[in-house]
């Protein structure tokens, strides 16, 4: 049985990648940041072991993965914030917090999740580590819109370079994914796909990506894209 450890498992992409990976028979264990949260979940999900930490708090992350004793075959940092409003993401208007706290949370966060949880990936079956970014952090997308949420996604995309560098040996595969844009609370209604379908996308590279694919950047369709 595939254990698989979900970030930002309460909504969205999260919530359906932890039901869909329910209904595959793995062993599903998900996080989310509030008390509340962690209750609905729990109600929603019963079959799923949920945690309750913030993802910027490290102490948090620590705790929790020292209280683990059983391997991770999957990791998925997926937890993130698209950040301020639209028009405080620009070149020339910028909410400066605002685009530290997406730093914060799109690029720290998963790095040190990571971190914390390489050990009890070391341990599982064909380790993987699986960083939900975005198309919009490409070097070849030139827009210059949501311009923190961008340049999250390009730092989380290089950070996953490494990753896969110094896992590697470890026989850790380490990769990227663009979930696609998702009908959801970040990606609105006018978005090209469902998350049932994103989910159900990205559970299926995860389930047939080795060590060869480590350090690629790879669609929710399976496609394998420039960086």
């Amino acid at each position: 049985m595939i254990t698989i450890l979900i970030t930002g498992a309460g909504r969205g992409i999260g919530f359906e990648m932890a039901r869909q990976a329910i209904d595959k028979g793995w062993n599903v264990i998900g996080s989310v940041r509030s008390v509340d949260a962690q209750r609905e979940l729990a109600q929603k999900l019963p079959k799923m072991a949920v945690l309750n930490f913030d993802v910027t708090d490290h102490v948090a992350i620590e705790k929790v993965a020292n209280a683990f004793h059983s391997p991770i075959d999957v990791l998925v940092n997926n937890a993130g914030i698209l950040g301020p409003d639209r028009d405080r993401q620009t070149t020339s208007d910028m909410d400066f917090d605002g685009f530290a706290k997406v730093l914060e949370t799109n690029v720290l966060s998963p790095l040190k999740i990571a971190q914390v949880f390489i050990p009890l990936l070391k341990q599982g079956n064909n380790p993987r580590l699986i960083n939900i970014s975005s198309k919009m952090g490409r070097m070849e997308f030139s827009s210059s819109d949501i311009l923190a949420y961008r340049a999250s996604k390009a730092a989380l995309n290089k950070v996953t370079q490494a990753l896969a560098t110094d896992l590697k040996e470890n026989g850790i595969t380490c990769i990227a994914m663009h979930p696609g844009w998702v009908q959801s609370d970040m990606g609105g209604p006018e978005a090209d796909i469902t998350p049932e379908d994103s989910a159900a996308g990205i559970l299926k590279v995860v389930s047939s990506v080795t060590l060869d694919d480590t350090g690629k950047f790879i669609d929710w369709d399976g496609m394998a894209r420039s960086w």
